[in-house]
């Protein structure tokens, strides 16, 4: 005999439902045993695990205080580049009118803290000298003899007004001394906050080689885009920049500029410079006029640095530069004992729904308990693949809306069962009835569904951050609810009814017709319920059960007609009995 097609679908959505479940465990025992950078446990949030605090205090050129804008402007890039490290959950404020506190669950990163302590005020620069960082030279009697400290009274202007960033007119006699004495070790040099409009002396990061470089041409301001990637050519790392229409335009110049002296063999006046804090990361020669404003850095970079470096420059530059004055670690705000009772009370309402379940619904109490079950597997290691993937982290407000969710589903299960309920009142097999309970409650719950789905996606887009750990929750415990429905719950049900216990209305299935008032023989017609007179024992107790069970399911419609069936039957009776009396 060939299995009926319920049951072949049935069969199949368990077995997809076991499929997806043993990919998700796959992906994260990949990433737990192969990159070493997922978890077995979900990550915590600062509020219920703690971190790291890093105070950043601002500074400006004349040392006034930084406007209330540029604060926050710099707290907003900030976050972006936090964000775009994979780091979730972050706290970034401002405090003190001139410092921005950066809190990160856990321990934050060497390159994390490259993110949040650089500046990436981005600079280009021409190129007017280079050397190496030496200061001093080889004297007559061939021992190194310290360059001397400029003298104050060497001219510091230039005799004649420079017409572009790569005149030489910009070099003066003091300039020249300054160059030839800059330390590159010495911390006390700041070329970070020096005038945008005027030269500057700047050494590359390994401190191995100084720059003498014109005027700003552009800044970071000008940038659109950045992304990192490899050159095919010579198989580096390289950052590749877009600039807007107007940073196109003056790079074009540029390039038409730096590209004539690589022509005329004049080097290093054909090299441009980008520099970031104060420090010149690459000096390519220019070997072509770039006109569609996309310009490649290269230099000593591996993936990571070049992605680093891309993310600095893509979210904007700081308008300011700052100053690590804290890095402390920081304890939870609510700790393990708020996480313990979000969890107890996530377990009391768990242990609720399915003592409901059981008393209401006897048997058919164990495919919701089962159906939690499943739902909280998938959840669980979703939310470990997220925290690899995404950097996600649970807070307190995403164990509440993972509680809440306990309710929606139970909703869920209620109308579907009910459902089923009803079919069997109208008195259908119990196979029939879970197939036609399933078409007509499928659409109630997808729309449920799809009403808590729009309330989780405006909350996380509009909520403040602390809440939008509980809209996430919310909406993805949601969409696996409707995959559990699909692929489980649904599924068992068809199975469960081609059973001796389920399918023949055993009394403590949950599904016995007579329990629940099957008395209809089709659409608003009704047997005549037992008279309790002559029925004996427990059998009168059921037909009265039944009977008012019946009278409480009846509808307006179908109680208005039964009452016109009574009157018809009186009056039916009464003109009976005047016909007999006429006749005597």
């Amino acid at each position: 005999m060939a299995t009926p097609t319920p049951v072949r679908h049935a069969w199949r959505a368990l077995t997809g439902l076991l499929v997806i479940t043993a990919v998700l465990f796959g992906i994260n025992a990949l990433g737990v045993y192969g990159f070493g950078k997922s978890s077995w446990a979900p990550e915590l949030a600062l509020d219920l695990q703690g971190g790291t605090q890093i105070i950043l205090q601002a500074k400006t050129p004349d040392g006034a205080a930084p406007t209330t804008e540029q604060l926050n402007q710099a707290a907003v890039i900030i976050r972006q580049r936090v964000d775009a490290s994979g780091v979730g959950e972050a706290d970034i404020t401002t405090q003190s009118g001139n410092q921005i506190v950066v809190q990160i669950p856990g321990q934050a990163d060497e390159e994390t803290r490259n993110r949040i302590e650089s500046a990436a005020q981005m600079q280009l620069r021409a190129v007017l000298a280079t050397t190496a960082a030496s200061t001093s030279y080889v004297g007559e009697d061939g021992s190194p003899t310290p360059y001397p400290t400029p003298d104050a009274g060497l001219e510091a202007t230039p005799t004649v007004a420079p017409t572009d960033g790569s005149d030489l007119n910009w070099i003066t006699p003091a300039l020249q001394a300054e160059f030839l004495a800059y330390d590159c070790a010495d911390e006390a040099n700041d070329p970070a906050n020096e005038p945008a409009d005027q030269p500057l002396i700047a050494c590359d990061p390994t401190g191995t080689a100084k720059y003498l470089l014109g005027p700003v041409e552009l800044d970071g301001s000008a940038i659109t885009d950045a992304t990192n990637g490899m050159n095919t050519q010579n198989g580096q790392w390289v950052v590749n920049i877009t600039f807007d229409d107007a940073g196109t335009k003056i790079f074009g110049a540029v390039s038409q500029r730096l590209y004539a002296f690589t022509q005329a063999g004049d080097t290093p006046r054909n090299q441009f410079a980008f520099v970031l804090d104060g420090r010149v990361i690459s000096a390519p020669s220019m070997n072509g006029v770039i006109l569609d404003g996309k310009p490649q850095i290269s230099g000593s970079f591996d993936q990571e640095s070049s992605k680093v470096l891309a993310d600095q420059l893509k979210f904007g530059a700081l308008p300011l530069s700052f100053e690590i004055v804290s890095d402390n670690a920081i304890s939870a705000t609510l700790g393990s004992q708020q996480l313990q009772i979000g969890l107890i009370a996530g377990l009391i309402g768990l242990a609720l729904v399915a003592l409901y379940s059981l008393i209401v619904y006897r048997a058919l109490g164990f495919v919701i308990i089962a159906s939690l079950g499943v739902m909280a597997v998938l959840t669980y290691i979703t939310l470990c693949i997220l925290a690899w993937r995404m950097g996600f982290r649970l807070s307190l407000a995403g164990v509440a809306g993972l509680i809440v969710t306990i309710g929606f589903t139970a909703d869920s299960f209620i109308v579907y069962f009910e459902r089923i309920r009803d079919e069997l009142r109208d008195g259908k097999s119990i196979t029939s009835a879970v197939e036609d309970g399933w078409s007509r409650a499928k659409r109630t719950i997808y729309i449920s569904k799809s009403i808590n789905i729009l309330a989780a996606v405006v909350l996380y887009i509009l909520a403040d951050a602390t809440v939008k750990g509980f809209a996430f929750t919310l909406g993805l415990t949601t969409l696996i609810d409707i995959l559990i429905f699909i692929l489980f719950t649904h599924p068992v049900m068809q199975l469960l009814a081609r059973t001796r216990f389920f399918g023949g209305g055993h009394p403590l299935s949950g599904l016995d017709p007579e329990a629940l008032g099957a008395v209809y023989r089709g659409r608003a017609q009704f047997r005549a319920p037992v008279d309790a007179s002559v029925a004996k024992g427990s059998a009168a107790r059921r037909a009265g059960r039944s009977r008012g069970e019946a009278e409480r399911r009846q509808t307006i419609a179908e109680r208005k007609q039964a009452e016109l069936a009574g009157k018809s039957s009186g009056s039916s009776a009464s003109d009976a009995g005047s016909t007999t009396e006429g006749n005597d």
